[in-house]
């Protein structure tokens, strides 16, 4: 992994440490003042300040798991705009294992602006996979490999 692409690694670990720690402020952080989210229900969160106060009512409603993760790729669009996806899983308060009906796929969309790196779109998609239980099992086993190994974000890691 190059210098550019760490960087953009990193600010993808800051945003799942936000998460992991019930931060809003330190989630929503990671976003251009004009980011977005759209959630693993399809709701939509629009700006920082949107994004933070959004994550701050979750974080206070709900139990939130934290996310186990295993990037997948880092894509430059252009020198300045770059695609970062990661295979997530969650394992449940209460629970050892991982609940292979929270998978998903996390996509951002990173722009570097003033030498800094900020999500401008982060998309978390249900990893459903209806009628290939193989693949749900498949990327199951590839989280648990994460979370075994200690490498996933439940054990935040941040520069």
């Amino acid at each position: 992994m190059d210098e550019t692409e760490g960087q953009i690694y990193s600010l993808y670990l800051r945003m799942l440490d936000g998460w992991n720690r019930r931060d809003a402020a330190l989630m929503a952080a990671q976003f251009a003042d004009d980011g977005n989210t759209i959630g693993f229900d399809g709701s939509q969160m629009q700006g920082r300040a949107d994004i933070q106060a959004t994550l701050q009512q979750i974080f206070t409603q709900h139990a939130t798991p934290p996310f186990v993760h295993k990037l997948k790729e880092i894509r430059f669009l252009t020198a300045d705009v770059a695609l970062l996806r990661a295979i997530v899983g969650m394992v449940p308060p209460g629970k050892s294992a991982l609940e292979p009906a929270l998978n998903a796929v996390q996509t951002i969309i990173a722009k570097s602006h003033n030498n800094s790196w900020q999500i401008s779109q982060l998309q978390n998609t249900p990893a459903a996979l209806h009628g290939r239980p193989e693949l749900v099992q498949q990327m199951t086993e590839e989280l648990a490999a994460e979370l075994n190994a200690g490498t996933s974000a439940e054990q935040p890691r941040s520069s």
